[in-house]
């Protein structure tokens, strides 16, 4: 049996509209993640990059369970002695929602040159309105609770 490669025309790239009003945050970078991947299309390859491109909105509504608010760090390290940033979660929430959404969405990517490539189909913002209309994002419904 041979392996299948999408060719050029096979995959019809679009972009998917997620509205995160509501929305656990890792709830919403998994199914982020997996539309950014091709996991939802057929032609799904591992190593290419057949998925949609992904826009979000309402970051600054999602919502973060148990007490991560305050116990999640993100880390930043310079590279010198004495250069480790430390942040919670809750003050960089309240700085910018979309860096909190887009790093949830980072760590479910691939750490190669395909996840570098992938990075670049994300758009997040914090309200409601996106300048995205051109591109007639379809809407996909999330799940609001678990």
């Amino acid at each position: 049996m041979k392996t299948y490669f999408p060719k050029d025309g096979d995959v019809k790239l679009g972009w998917k509209l997620l509205n995160a009003e509501n929305v656990v945050l890792g709830r919403l970078a998994t199914v982020a993640a997996r539309i950014l991947l091709g996991k939802d299309k057929p032609q799904y390859t591992p190593f290419l990059a057949v998925g949609d491109g992904v826009i979000i909105v309402n970051a600054d509504k999602i919502k973060v369970t148990g007490k991560k608010l305050t116990d999640k760090k993100y880390y930043h390290y310079s590279g010198y002695p004495g250069g480790m940033k430390e942040t919670s979660l809750e003050a960089l929430f309240a700085q910018s929602p979309a860096k909190v959404v887009e790093e949830a969405i980072y760590g479910m990517l691939p750490k190669n040159k395909l996840g570098k490539q992938l990075r670049t189909r994300i758009k997040v913002y914090t309200g409601s309105d996106h300048p995205h209309a051109a591109q007639t994002p379809e809407p996909v419904a999330l799940p609001t609770r678990y």
